[in-house]
């Protein structure tokens, strides 16, 4: 039984990428294949991959979910959009000396008002007078991770977005997706490989760290995903044919495995809060494509659960020692399930 601090590594600061490189798909790729680790480049990828082989994607979009204003009394809030309940609510973390009472109303960006609702646990309900797309597009700032210490601009913008992106509603981005560029895709494409997408909007708590030692203690954040019923025929045509089904990022992967509890994959949507750990069976997912991971976080867990906890903190330790890019402006991995239900 794995504890909390099997999860814990050191990783020095130098190693966290501040910034995107100048080309979505110039990032290094670790090549984990069994037991052998392999230093690539992403774009490598193309010979990686085989005709019929299935890329699972997340399009989701990342909101400018972040909002600093101040409440009725004058006192300054911070805002960070959670999740968009309708086109006039929101979930929201909101950070102030004192917490906003029900029925207060707070002016968010110097441009309008939101009223504060009922709390929801840890986030409070904001209701909107107008559509709550138009004035998080309008008026937000897209929210970086925590570790990234810069103020997002223009080039964040862009760079934090997959191309791929479709569906309005993460707070962060699924970054393994963020390595693709078009021409990536399109050699991937003549190569024949099939393509397939998934939604699953990012929540602020996937850089939320475990803090329970015993993890069965652990509440995972929820997510909502959907699962189309196009993406699952292609998983079944690509299984049916002996292919690998590739998730594109941890995101990808969880909506995957969350929509295959019953046993096979099933169309539809719905929060998970599903929390892979070593020991997991993995139902659908053969080969994962994932950035590198925070010590001692769910998505650490998962990808030792996905190919072998000795063999990632062996992985881990060479991208340290090779000076690796780490996180969401960082570089690949390429990993192969090792165990599969």
């Amino acid at each position: 039984m794995y504890s909390l601090s099997d999860f814990d590594f050191n990783l020095p600061q130098e190693r966290i990428a501040q910034f995107p490189l100048p080309d979505r798909s110039a990032s290094r790729l670790l090549h984990l294949d069994g037991e052998q680790i392999i230093d690539r480049q992403f774009a490598d990828i193309v010979g990686l991959l085989q005709p019929g082989d299935l890329l699972v994607m997340n399009n989701t979009r990342v909101l400018k979910a972040r909002f600093f204003g101040t409440k009725e009394s004058g006192g300054k809030v911070e805002a960070l959009v959670e999740r968009v309940l309708d086109n006039r609510t929101v979930l929201a973390q909101v950070r102030a000396s004192r917490s906003p009472l029900a029925g207060t109303k707070m002016r968010l960006a110097d441009a309008f008002d939101v009223t504060v609702g009922e709390r929801a646990g840890e986030f409070f309900t904001l209701h909107f007078d107008a559509d709550v797309f138009d004035l998080i597009e309008a008026h937000g700032r897209l929210p970086l991770p925590p570790y990234i210490e810069h103020d997002a601009d223009e080039f964040d913008e862009n760079r934090y977005q997959t191309v791929f992106n479709k569906v309005p509603g993460a707070v962060a981005a699924p970054t393994a997706g963020l390595h693709f560029d078009e021409a990536l895709l399109e050699k991937l494409k003549a190569k024949g490989v099939n393509f397939a997408y998934v939604t699953l909007h990012v929540g602020a708590g996937t850089f939320q760290p475990v803090r329970n030692e015993n993890l069965s203690e652990h509440q995972m954040h929820t997510e909502w995903y959907t699962m189309p019923q196009e993406t699952v025929d292609a998983v079944r045509a690509a299984r049916a044919a002996g292919r690998d089904v590739v998730a594109v990022g941890t995101t990808s992967l969880r909506a995957l495995e969350s929509a295959s509890q019953s046993g096979q994959l099933e169309a539809g949507s719905a929060d998970t809060a599903l929390f892979i750990t070593p020991g997991y069976k993995f139902k659908t997912v053969t080969r994962l494509i994932t950035n590198f991971h925070l010590p001692k976080s769910t998505l650490l867990m998962l990808v030792s659960a996905f190919a072998g906890f000795e063999e990632i903190r062996k992985a881990y330790a060479h991208a340290i020692a090779q000076e690796y890019r780490f996180f969401s402006y960082g570089d690949a991995m390429l990993l192969t399930t090792q165990n599969r239900a």
